[in-house]
């Protein structure tokens, strides 16, 4: 994306289509998004303006409607960074697809303005507006918009033909985009011997040979089986880490927002009321309106490792002793601690039981304690779906590490079925995001069978009796074997 960004009205005085679209008065700024739109309205009737004004007012839909006008957008603002996936979310009537027909300028706004890579689509001649349509932004539809008498290959290349490139290069781009799509071998096959799920991929592949820097996808997978949309929604996601476009994505489908996008756009009655991530979107509702429509998502499809996990709170170092560990598992009350380095990269875990025992036998060092075989390590990034299983194998919490093994948070098992339960993370539980709402009294203490990660000890002893225990042997200044 280029680092530019328009700083005065088009240029009509020069000629070039290129020129024309890129005015002479860019100057050189800091980078800014693909693409921004900017207090939006899109109204149909004859006095859109006047109701444009009222709604600026505080007017509702209804007020509006009086005077013969249909809102269908309304004070629409965000931002699309480049590489980003944006989803828009919506019921039907909410104002997604015609929201997404103003980005490309297939409508023009009643008010506001709409940037491209920098470019204001506001005010451009019909000339420039196609050329910036041709070089910067292409359309995927939900209805494929294939040419049923065109081969494959030549509806693959259509957007290269109508930019009347050579046939031999747009031929040759088509047959790279076919072959990105898995459509290589059918380039010579018609529309009708394709499934559904076929012809959307030459969909996609006409947008790709444009070679342009924007895609809009307008419910590009909707009218596709479950199973197929589910197949096309990979491949998406496999092309895009591999090409790092920028998307617009409108859908009706929430899991599909949740799965897809960067973040989401949330629309209703033309208005967004949220913007967020899916775990943002997940986890802090706007409204009532999008906590109802969020209520029934698989959480676990959705929210990762990074959004339950918390603040390790019984950390020692390499060179610390049995004495200190057990001091701060028992000041944490929890029934192991993580083992670090200087670097907070993660050696192991020691438990309370064994690390109480080498205190007894007089042991001064950590090392013969550490157990790595009993620490499970996840990325942020690992879906709470797939944490499920290792969480109750492992018997201490899971560790959440970084690419360098750097101990980043640990997910208990009782924070994962609390997360899994409401949603919430430790902050929304109302919990300490350190792990105050893994300490409990010796009175409050669960039974074993609920906790087995926060007292993670083989001889099934209750933590107030470990604790009892660390206590007299923490008293004991000489330990007798």
């Amino acid at each position: 994306m280029s680092p530019h960004e328009v700083d005065g009205p088009e240029c009509s005085a020069v000629t070039g289509v290129d020129v024309d679209v890129w005015c002479a008065t860019r100057t050189t700024r800091e980078p800014v998004p693909a693409v921004r739109a900017q207090k939006l309205y899109k109204l149909f009737g004859r006095r859109a303006d006047e109701a444009v004004r009222l709604l600026e007012q505080g007017a509702d839909r209804e007020a509006v409607r009086k005077l013969g006008v249909t809102p269908a957008v309304i004070d629409a603002s965000f931002e699309v960074e480049d590489g980003e996936i944006f989803v828009v979310m919506g019921l039907s009537g909410s104002g997604k697809s015609t929201l997404l027909r103003m980005l490309n300028g297939l409508l023009r706004p009643t008010s506001g303005e709409v940037h491209i890579d920098g470019t204001r689509l506001t005010g451009l001649s019909a000339k420039a507006l196609r050329s910036l349509r041709q070089q910067k932004v292409s359309m995927v539809f939900q209805h494929f918009a294939l040419l049923p008498h065109r081969t494959v290959g030549e509806n693959a290349a259509y957007g290269l033909e109508v930019q009347r490139v050579p046939k031999a290069e747009r031929e040759e781009r088509a047959r790279k985009a076919l072959d990105l799509v898995g459509l290589g071998a059918w380039a010579d096959h018609l529309p009708t011997q394709l499934s559904g799920g076929m012809r959307q991929r030459v969909g996609l592949a006409r947008a790709l040979a444009a070679g342009t820097d924007v895609l809009l996808m307008d419910e590009a997978f909707s009218a596709l089986d479950p199973l197929i949309r589910r197949e096309m929604q990979d491949q998406l996601l496999e092309l895009q880490s591999r090409l790092g476009k920028t998307i617009v994505f409108i859908t009706h489908d929430l899991n599909e927002a949740m799965r897809l996008g960067d973040r989401i756009a949330m629309m209703r009655d033309g208005r967004i009321v949220q913007i967020g991530t899916a775990e943002e979107i997940l986890q802090d509702p706007a409204n009532d309106y999008v906590a109802q429509f969020v209520q029934d998502v698989d959480r676990s499809r959705v929210l990762t490792a990074s959004a339950v996990m918390e603040q390790p709170v019984a950390v020692v170092g390499a060179r610390s002793g049995p004495r200190q560990a057990l001091r701060s598992m028992r000041e944490h009350q929890v029934g192991a601690a993580f083992v670090v380095d200087r670097e907070r990269r993660l050696l192991g875990a020691v438990r309370d039981d064994a690390t109480a025992d080498a205190l007894r036998r007089g042991e001064e060092s950590l090392a013969s304690l550490l157990d790595d075989h009993e620490v499970v390590t996840v990325s942020p990034d690992t879906l709470v779906a797939d944490l499920l299983t290792p969480s109750a194998e492992c018997p201490v919490p899971l560790a959440v590490v970084d690419d360098e093994n750097r101990l980043l948070g640990v997910v208990p098992r009782a924070t994962l079925l609390a997360a899994l339960g409401n949603g919430g993370s430790a902050e929304s539980r109302g919990g300490d995001v350190r792990g105050e709402d893994t300490r409990r009294s010796a009175s409050a203490a669960p039974p074993p069978e609920s906790s087995a990660d926060l007292e993670p000890s083989s001889r099934g002893a209750q933590l107030a009796t470990e604790r009892s225990a660390v206590t007299e042997v923490d008293d004991v200044e000489e330990v007798k074997p």
